[in-house]
């Protein structure tokens, strides 16, 4: 004769149950705030990959916007969003020129609704070292207020089933913090041709170690610094055709992430050098973890982006190889005629 378990058993297997996704839940939402965020259009946020290509752009005004929903074969995926904009300025009649800038980024994430902003601000000199301005030595800085925060109401816990209500108290349920990021880059045309043209950087983010206080104010965990080495490669293949390879490899603590790619551009009607459109299509990897197939149209000023994430990295079993999807959007335009200001920083 079959045993049915008793209300008590599965009452408590119930509690061992929530005990235990509530703790894995934590340990992984904690742990992954030890790692930044990230996009697979990494070439969209150029300020989260090093706040020194900020105004490296042909144009003077850029206003970027990117969308990363992930993982939606798991409850309550990862959401996040990125906004940047960035004003370039020549400095008196010289062929230096200032870039001001901010990042704003938001990511939500699991049951407990675990929720980062950031709010940044960014600078960047531009030092011509060529009268004829197509090369260009970068330094840039960005730094700014951080938020994370977490719903306790929507936490689950063993008190929960005990006693009611939450049962637990936290010492906090949100901090701020104070963040840091520095970076150089370098960036010339490529032969004669000034159409094709390449820049190298490299960033030092969290500089100053920003504590992670949090559950119980343990004040000995720091997020650890992270450096990203960056690259981008453009190179014409005929006159209505090129090739864009960009590339960043970062080191967090023991974390290290390569990712690069290239994409094949295609210019439609009109001029070569004022096409009524521009359409790419290419991929990029990121190593051990995805391939990205994406699109993307520029209809100046305006460009759209899609990209997916196919997940190859050992999560593949339990998101059915699902990854994330991404949008961006984007401005990028003059505010005077156009002159001079080709002859700038740009990629």
């Amino acid at each position: 004769m079959a045993i049915l378990p008793s209300y008590s058993s599965m009452k408590k297997n119930k509690t061992i149950l929530a005990m235990c996704v509530i703790l894995l839940t934590v340990l992984f939402k904690y742990n992954a705030s030890a790692q930044d965020i990230h996009f697979s259009q990494f070439f969209e946020a150029p300020l989260l990959r090093n706040p020194s290509l900020a105004g490296i752009f042909t144009g003077d005004i850029r206003v970027q916007a990117v969308y990363r929903d992930q993982w939606n074969s798991v409850t309550n995926a990862y959401r996040t969003g990125s906004f940047n904009a960035e004003q370039k300025m020549p400095i008196g009649k010289g062929d230096d020129f200032v870039t001001a800038g901010i990042q704003v980024l938001f990511d939500k994430a699991g049951t407990i609704g675990w929720t980062s902003t950031h709010v940044l601000p960014a600078l960047n000199y531009h030092k011509s070292l060529s009268s004829d301005r197509n090369r260009y030595l970068s330094l840039g800085f960005m730094g700014g207020w951080v938020q994370r925060r977490f719903d306790p109401s929507k936490a689950t816990t063993n008190s929960q089933y005990d006693n009611g209500g939450l049962g637990e108290n936290f010492a906090n349920t949100q901090y701020n913090y104070i963040d840091g990021s520095v970076g150089m880059s370098y960036n010339s045309n490529l032969g004669n041709n000034p159409d094709n043209n390449y820049f190298l950087g490299a960033a030092y983010h969290h500089f100053n170690r920003p504590k992670q206080t949090f559950f119980y104010q343990n004040a000995g965990v720091e997020l650890h610094p992270k450096w990203v080495f960056s690259g981008g490669l453009k190179l014409g293949v005929t006159d209505y055709a090129y090739m864009t390879i960009q590339g960043d490899h970062s080191r967090q603590g023991g974390f290290a992430e390569t990712i690069a790619g290239a994409m094949y551009g295609l210019k439609i009607g009109g001029d070569p050098d004022d096409p009524l459109y521009t359409i790419h299509a290419g991929g990029f990897l990121r190593w051990d973890d995805a391939i990205i197939p994406v699109v993307k149209l520029d209809y100046k000023p305006f460009s759209v982006a899609f990209s997916y994430d196919a997940n190859i990295s050992k999560l593949k079993p339990s998101s059915y190889g699902r990854g994330g999807f991404e949008i961006s959007i984007s401005y990028t335009g003059f505010r005077k005629s156009v002159g001079d200001y080709i002859l700038c920083p740009k990629f």
